[in-house]
Formats: C-alpha cells, sequence, structure tokens
C-alpha cells in the first residue's frame, strides 16, 4: 500500500533540507505542496522533478481527492512552503483522512520556527503551548491572551509583522509589562533578529526598529509566574461559587467553578466549603 510522507522543508536557509527528506522527495511519485511555485524551486536546488499537486490552506477540499487519487497509485509526499506541515499550514484534512483510509503515514522530521525559536529564546522549554496566529481581530485577540495570562507554560505563537506591535501592546497589557520574552524575526535567514526583554522593553523595540516589523515572525512568552498560574481570577471564582452552591454540592460547584476560573479544583473545593459554611448576610 501506498505511503504519506509528511516532510518538513527549510524556514529560510535551503541547507538546512536533511538528507532523508531529498531521497524521500526523489523516491515518491508525486508531491502534495502548499505553493508548487516554492516547492518547485526547492526541488530545483536538488536536481529533483516530481508532479506537484495543489494542497492549499483556503481550498484543502479541493486538493484532498486528488492526494488521495494520487496515494492509490503511488507514495506521496506533503510539504509547506516553509517548516513542518500542519503546523499553522494545511495538512491536517489531509493526515487525517489518510489515516483513516488505512494509509500510513510517516514523518521525515526538519526544520520548524516553534522549535528553532524555543531553542534560542532562552525561555523554559521543558513545557511549552503553541497557539499559532492570534486572531487578527483586536478584540478576539485580547479575549485570547486574557484566557491565557495566567498560563504556567511558555507560549510560543506566530504574528504577522503588520501586527506585532499592537499583539506586544496586547501582550503587555493581559500579562504585565515585565513577563519576560523574546521576538525572533526572520529565522535561519540572512537577516536573522532576535530581541530579548521584558513586554514592555519589546513594545518600545517595536516603536524604535523599522526591521522590528519585516519577515517572519516567531515570539516566545515566559510563562506566568507559578502563584499567578495557581491562582487564577480569584474573584470569578468566588462569584461563580456563590452562584452555584445555591444548587449543587460542593465538590460538583468547585468543580465548575475551578473551570470557568482557571483555578485548581482543590482550592475551589477549599473555598467552596469555606463558603458555605459562612453565616449568610443579613
Amino acid at each position: 500500500m501506498s505511503r504519506l510522507f509528511v516532510i518538513g522543508t527549510p524556514i529560510g536557509n535551503l541547507e538546512d533540507t536533511t538528507a532523508r527528506a531529498v531521497r524521500v522527495l526523489g523516491e515518491v511519485g508525486a508531491i502534495a505542496a502548499e505553493d508548487t511555485r516554492i516547492t518547485a524551486r526547492l526541488l530545483a536546488r536538488h536536481g529533483i522533478r516530481k508532479p506537484l499537486i495543489s494542497y492549499r490552506a483556503p481550498v484543502e477540499r479541493r486538493g484532498l481527492p486528488r492526494v488521495l487519487a494520487a496515494l492509490d497509485e503511488h507514495d506521496v509526499a506533503l510539504v509547506s512552503d516553509a517548516g513542518t506541515p500542519l503546523l499553522s499550514d494545511p495538512g491536517f484534512g489531509l493526515v487525517r483522512a489518510a489515516a483513516a483510509a488505512g494509509i500510513e503515514v510517516r514523518a521525515v522530521p526538519g526544520a520548524s520556527a516553534v522549535t528553532a525559536a524555543l531553542s534560542i529564546a532562552g525561555l523554559a522549554t521543558d513545557r511549552f503551548v503553541f497557539e499559532g496566529f492570534l486572531p487578527s481581530r483586536a478584540g478576539e485577540r485580547r479575549a485570547l491572551l486574557a484566557r491565557l495570562a495566567a498560563e504556567a507554560r511558555t507560549l510560543v505563537l506566530f504574528e504577522a509583522p503588520h501586527r506585532i506591535a499592537a499583539t506586544l501592546s496586547d501582550l503587555a497589557r493581559s500579562f504585565g509589562e515585565q513577563r519576560a520574552a523574546v521576538v525572533t524575526r526572520e529565522l535561519t535567514k540572512m537577516h536573522e533578529s532576535v530581541y530579548r526583554g521584558t513586554l514592555r522593553e519589546l513594545c518600545a523595540m517595536a516603536r524604535a526598529d523599522a526591521d522590528f516589523a519585516r519577515g517572519e515572525i516567531t515570539v516566545v512568552v515566559a510563562g506566568a509566574a507559578p502563584e499567578r498560574a495557581v491562582s487564577g481570577d480569584s474573584e470569578l471564582l468566588t462569584r461563580a461559587l456563590q452562584l452555584l452552591l445555591q444548587a449543587l454540592p460542593p465538590a460538583r460547584a468547585a468543580a465548575i467553578a475551578a473551570q470557568l476560573a482557571g483555578a485548581k479544583r482543590s482550592d475551589a473545593y477549599q473555598l467552596a466549603l469555606r463558603l458555605q459554611r459562612a453565616p449568610a448576610a443579613d
């Protein structure tokens, strides 16, 4: 049976193409590519000529039948314009459909802006969360950041150059100006830059440096301090428990309130017991 190879490609420097990626690209019967023009240039560098199938994010459903049909005949490689497919790039629908059809899906690891940025940021890497691109609308972006403010894991996200200043400002407002962060730009390329500091300092850099808002950008933000990550929104937790305890037992009320407020369930339960014992207000 044919196989689907998910292949990581360079995020900038073409020397980052792995030897295995070159070999597999040369062996498969066809290549599903996010942008066939960009992939054609990569293949030409290595002297590879293969049929290319367009598989772009806005119209993945159109390309899916063609790729599945090709898999009936031979092995197919999936590549994006840069980095690892599916990470803020097309491919999820294809991988899911191939796996459901019993087709073997194999990874050919390669470059990734996520891991590249983490490796040089100098922030904790033992646990992290990847948020991809934040919402482009300011209101939606701020609402999401408010929910992430208590996240204890290091945060990695992508951002468009024209929105990076606004996003840093929103991060500082939601996370606090003194939260440590790193902005990487044009990783592995000629004009690679790394900006380090607090969110307040990075906001100032974005205003002062015209190059800050150019190229491919990855942002790494330190996780919340343990005390903030554990406590969550204490005011919301108390209000939610006061309402829920009118109709539910403490354990059930605590479970629901903890999810709403971003608090530990054990903390919510102890507070529920205290509220239940407290005398009613006159």
